[in-house]
């Protein structure tokens, strides 16, 4: 017996997150770990819900995620567009509602590398004149 699941990547800053949904209850996991806990702040938190909450699917799907890189933040926007788009492979007419919302756009803005003899991207030395 085959497994039943949809798979949607999301992508955010350095941040890659691969989304499983399954037929279930609503329990979500991330990296082996409940949302609550691996997510700590009720920001990331009401990110990560936003597109199950859209589509109205919260009770429908167990949530299964693989996220590596970037940071708290990036980690969970990349799980929301990756959530989005598993919905998606899930229900084409879902893609109306997803796109007015803004879930599907992938946030274009890539974290910009440290410079060489700088503090970072763009942090320069305090110039003195004298």
């Amino acid at each position: 017996m085959a497994l039943l699941q949809y798979l949607g990547t999301g992508r955010r800053k350095r941040a890659v997150a691969r989304v499983f949904l399954r037929p279930g209850t609503g329990k979500m996991t991330v990296n082996g770990k409940p949302l609550d806990e691996y997510f700590t702040t009720y920001t990331s938190r009401s990110l990560v819900r936003q597109p199950m909450a859209t589509t109205e699917t919260a009770d429908k799907f167990d949530v299964l995620v693989n996220a590596t890189g970037g940071g708290v933040i990036g980690q969970a926007g990349a799980v929301r567009l990756g959530i989005a788009r598993a919905l998606i492979e899930f229900n084409l007419e879902l893609r109306g509602k997803l796109k007015g919302a803004g879930y599907l756009t992938r946030d274009a803005r890539e974290h910009e590398r440290g410079k060489y003899g700088l503090k970072g991207a763009r942090a320069r030395f305090q110039f003195s004149k004298r």
